[in-house]
């Protein structure tokens, strides 16, 4: 068995590397299903790059052996506070956007089913939410521009291969961002260091004359 040091990986454990990310990113994602209690409240965040489509769908289930439907408000915010999208006594539909800045989003379920003097069934939340690539429809796309299907896989690997590389620079651009705020940070710290140390040096040498001065006034030194 050989013997693998480390170091630089080679061309192929790097295609290998590459490979295992597109397929993880081509994979479809599947749908978050959840139990909403009565009178609850719950909330999924994401953080999303800015100029980024984002499309889902959702729906709620009455709890089984309810008399009512379902009963659920759905908000959709950003971190400041922006309403996206919103539906009262939501069941069944679907949203879309476009993300205007990097940020964190929110999407909220609220019930409005009553708690009730016995254990109120959950209801049944299913949400499924896509953004960028998994966001297009290329199948529409392919209708519109008239596309074979090899054009329109090769459309979908080429939006893919943005996405990485756009996702990197984004990463690179944070490591840059949080390696000057370090050598920021260390700087500030040997400048204190450096003032402390010549204020312990000056705390000293004052002490140091006034013992001095106390002794010679006491005639205990010369």
């Amino acid at each position: 068995m050989p013997l693998l040091l480390p170091g630089r990986p080679r061309l192929g454990q790097a295609s290998l590397l590459a490979l295992l990310l597109l397929l993880l990113l081509v994979a479809p994602a599947r749908p978050i299903s959840f139990q909403l209690p009565g009178k609850a409240r719950k909330c999924l965040r994401e953080e999303i790059h800015r100029d980024t489509l984002v499309t889902g769908e959702y729906e709620i289930t009455a709890p089984p052996g309810s008399s009512n439907g379902p009963a659920a408000n759905l908000k959709i915010t950003d971190s400041a506070g922006h309403i996206l999208y919103a539906k009262e006594d939501a069941i069944k539909g679907k949203f879309a956007f476009t993300t205007e800045d990097y940020d964190m989003f929110e999407a909220c379920f609220e019930s409005k089913l009553p708690v009730g003097t016995g254990r109120m069934p959950d209801q049944l939340v299913i949400l499924d939410m896509k953004h960028g690539v998994e966001a297009k429809n290329y199948e529409e796309i392919a209708k519109v521009e008239k596309l074979k299907p090899l054009e329109v896989e090769l459309r979908r690997l080429e939006d893919l291969s943005e996405s990485i590389v756009n996702d990197f620079a984004y990463m690179k651009k944070r490591e840059e961002e949080m390696r000057d705020t370090n050598e920021s940070t260390n700087t500030r710290v040997l400048y204190f260091s450096i003032f402390s140390m010549c204020c312990l040096i000056g705390l000293a040498t004052w002490q140091v004359f006034y013992l001095r001065r106390f002794f010679k006034a006491k005639k205990l030194i010369e």
